[in-house]
């Protein structure tokens, strides 16, 4: 039998494990509701928890792990990705905690029978080994694929990413991401189970939002979010409380952003490295330093395609990586884009991600993506597209100032002006989104010449 390890890392049933709210919920408190919701759980082996409160995702995502369950957790809940998850788990229910149209079984998270004081509950302990969560890809660059995590991987990953933020104890973190997500459990429920930090049961998106719920929860304040958030709350030009760390994570960050972000909040911003695959593996404060340090036991190795292997550390067996590394040494390391990111046009070579911050840095610009049609043999010179979100700019300013920025090979045609981009919830785009985004702009433009 493998090692057992708690659910918890607290000694104390006292101590504050969350904030809901102005109103703490303290250990003991929150070990009852996993005892409740566990025990209203129906037979069914796969979860799927859709709960929109961080706090119920918590409880919902112990509870499942308490009652031998396995949690689902997909990065998108579309039709199409429900319907595989159902081919693979015919008993899939989804926990809900408000109004859900998922076309699966639903349970109804319960609510409390009352305001008595909680009695003391043992820890419950998990075997190392067990497989407790099902993670999924976010497709953005092809369909989702599964990858398991046992309980004892994920707890070595998260000490290792709590010993290396060193965080004091009791920290509150906001997340702007889902914890559905392998960033969002990583560093915003498992640090509550097991990274000495607490849970504030918010799920802040808009900027007046996200500005609400760092100004509702006691210091010292930690903020987990992405690019896509970080800029749009910067845009917004709200006041920001004191904060003792941003971290970052799902897209490439700009410097020029991360030095915003530090002088609006005056908190060092770390930007996470790792991918669903392998969870977080490597951080880097943006603002000093270019080059990605690996956490302690995680090395990397070279692989075929010119990208690499992690091993080590909380990784159970050698996992490629999708992203085009350059190793410096002393487990640090460059990171290039990803392996598919690179593009040809008439000879010259560059990078999606390279083109995506280029247009994403002119003025005016909120959000912007270039996209790769599938190219057919025989269709000559490759075109690229782009999609853009600038209030205040025509199309043929943003040309203009795209010119100046990159080679005329990789100018997209047509560039489109839209009032924002498909982003899932964690902020990325999945290759499917913006299939779909090309094919309406190619259908409309169909129609115009039509009409003429």
């Amino acid at each position: 039998m493998s090692q057992r390890l708690p659910l918890l890392s607290h000694t104390d049933a006292r101590e504050v494990f969350a904030w809901r709210g102005a109103r703490p919920v303290r250990v003991a408190e929150f070990l009852a509701d996993v005892e409740r919701v566990a025990s209203a759980m129906p037979p069914a082996r796969h979860v799927l928890n859709a709960c929109r409160d961080r706090y119920h995702v918590a409880v919902g995502f112990a509870a499942a792990i308490v009652r031998d369950k396995l949690n689902l957790l997909p990065a998108s809940r579309s039709a199409d990705t429900l319907r595989q998850l159902h081919a693979t788990a015919p008993d899939l229910f989804c926990l809900v905690d408000g109004p859900c149209d998922l076309p699966l079984p639903r349970m109804a998270y319960p609510a409390p029978a009352g305001d008595a004081a909680p009695a003391p509950r043992a820890m419950p302990l998990v075997e190392a080994g067990r497989v407790v969560a099902r993670v999924y890809t976010s497709g953005s660059t092809g369909a989702p694929t599964p990858h398991d995590k046992t309980w004892g991987s994920l707890l070595a990953c998260i000490r290792a990413g709590r010993d290396r933020l060193g965080l004091p104890a009791g920290t509150t973190l906001v997340g702007t991401v889902p914890a559905q997500h392998m960033y969002g459990l990583e560093s915003t429920l498992l640090m509550a189970f097991h990274g000495g930090l607490r849970l504030s049961s918010g799920h802040p998106f808009y900027p007046a939002d996200i500005a609400a719920a760092l100004a509702g929860v006691p210091e010292p304040r930690l903020l987990v979010s992405t690019p896509v958030h970080l800029r749009a709350w910067l845009a917004a030009g709200l006041a920001s409380v004191p904060l003792r760390l941003v971290l970052c994570a799902t897209a490439p960050l700009s410097l020029e952003l991360a030095q915003a972000v530090e002088q609006r909040t005056g908190a060092p911003l770390v930007e996470i490295y790792g991918s669903t695959e392998t969870g977080q593996i490597a951080t880097r404060r943006t603002t000093h330093d270019e080059a990605f340090t690996l956490l302690p036991g995680v090395e990397l190795l070279p692989a075929a395609d010119g990208c690499a292997l992690a091993r080590g550390g909380h990784l159970r067996e050698p996992t490629p990586l999708h992203d085009r590394v350059e190793p410096l040494g002393d487990g640090r390391f460059l990171l290039h884009g990803r392996g598919a990111d690179m593009v040809n046009v008439a000879g010259k070579r560059s990078s999606i991600a390279h083109l995506n911050h280029q247009l994403c840095a002119i003025p005016g610009v909120l959000d912007g993506a270039f996209y790769v049609p599938d190219h057919e043999a025989g269709e000559g010179v490759q075109r690229l597209m782009a999609f853009a979100v600038a209030p205040g700019l025509s199309a043929a300013q943003l040309r203009r100032a795209l010119r100046e920025r990159i080679d005329a090979a990789f100018m997209p045609r047509p560039l489109v002006l839209l009032a924002r981009l498909p982003r899932n919830s964690t902020g990325k785009l999945p290759r499917a989104a913006l299939v779909a985004l090309a094919g309406e702009h190619a259908d409309a433009q169909a129609v115009g010449r039509h009409a003429r």
